[in-house]
Parts: C-alpha cells; structure tokens; sequence
C-alpha cells in the first residue's frame, strides 16, 4: 500500500521552526503532524469557529471568570504573618 501523502520543502527562520517544534511538542505531536493540523485547522475554518467559540464564552462568563481569579489570588496579596520579607 502506498502512501497519498506527498512531501515538500518549507524555509523558515530558526526561531520560527525552533517555536513550531516546540509547539508541537507541548501538543505531543511530530512536527509534521502538527503543520498538517494547523493547514487544516485553517483551511476547514475550525481554527476561525473554535477562536469564535473561546470568544463567546469570555463575553459570557468573563466577568465570573475575573471575580474568581481575584478570590483565588486574595490569599496571596496579604503577606504572610512570619514570612520573610
């Protein structure tokens, strides 16, 4: 069985493909998989819904979601009785 995939070239700047490997990485992806997934995310609009998505719920539950961070950090803001300064 052969395989449809068909290979090419990409020039890029170091610090660009040292991101780009990174990137992959961090999603547990070779680098080439993770290129494939970012051409298909942007070419299907997935890339476009799933931003449009995150979006709609910080307009949604923004607010909620700032008072809870501010309550998660208030423990820390106070300095701590015998803790050196």
């Amino acid at each position: 069985m052969t395989s449809a995939r068909r290979q090419t070239q990409v020039r890029l700047e170091p610090e660009v493909l040292a991101a780009g490997k990174d990137a992959a990485a961090a999603r547990g992806l070779d680098f080439n998989r993770y290129i494939e997934r970012l051409i298909i995310e942007d070419t299907t609009g997935a890339r476009a819904a799933g931003m449009s998505a995150a979006q709609s719920f910080i307009d949604h539950h923004g607010a909620f979601l700032d008072d809870l961070e501010q309550q998660l950090d208030a423990p820390f803001d106070q300095p701590q009785q015998g803790a050196a300064a």
